[in-house]
């Protein structure tokens, strides 16, 4: 069984990033994956704001990813760019924590005027940490309900999108995975 982390870099304590990351979460374990969830909000802020890349809490979150066969990482989209906490995170992480590793983009945002911020801020972060990015995601906030259950996307059209996204995922892990062998 290949372990899966997924790492949210949403500050906020309803957020509809982490609904979307969750319900990836669940799909990935009825497809026979263990999955780990990371989030900015469990980590000690001082160890964050200090960059204290030597306290337990952060070494225990570099050696997960370190771990995993794959990563999700999503953020929703602040100022054209993924948020500082998430920034905060990856600064006190590993030069190469996702190291030849597929690593799968999402962000969500409240207009289409942000949809290049996947390209343009989360891959080139990705590829500083040396992971495979794959296509992202980005869905807009009018897309998702934080209230529904199961299924947080209002629209099939996004529902299908994100299905098959993640089924690329599944792919790049799972020949990952046999490469290795």
């Amino acid at each position: 069984m290949s372990h899966i982390v997924i790492l949210s870099g949403s500050p906020s304590a309803f957020s509809r990033s982490d609904k979307v990351l969750k319900y990836l979460g669940e799909l990935l374990e009825k497809e026979r994956f263990s999955v780990q969830y990371i989030s900015v909000k469990d980590v000690p802020p001082e160890d964050l704001i200090y960059g204290k890349f030597d306290s337990p809490a952060i070494e225990r979150i570099s050696y997960d990813i370190q771990g995993a066969a794959g990563v999700i990482i999503g953020s929703p989209v602040y100022k054209a760019a993924y948020s500082g906490a998430l920034k905060t995170l990856i600064d006190v992480l590993p030069q190469d924590a996702f190291k030849n590793k597929p690593v799968f983009p999402l962000m969500t945002g409240g207009s289409p005027a942000h949809l290049l911020a996947v390209e343009f801020s989360l891959k080139p972060l990705i590829a500083s940490l040396k992971g495979h990015s794959l296509q992202g995601l980005y869905v807009l906030d009018s897309q998702i309900d934080k209230h529904l259950e199961g299924s947080p996307f209002l629209e099939d059209e996004i529902l299908s999108r994100t299905k098959k996204r993640l089924h690329e995922f599944i792919s790049a892990v799972n020949n990952n995975r046999l490469v290795a062998i």
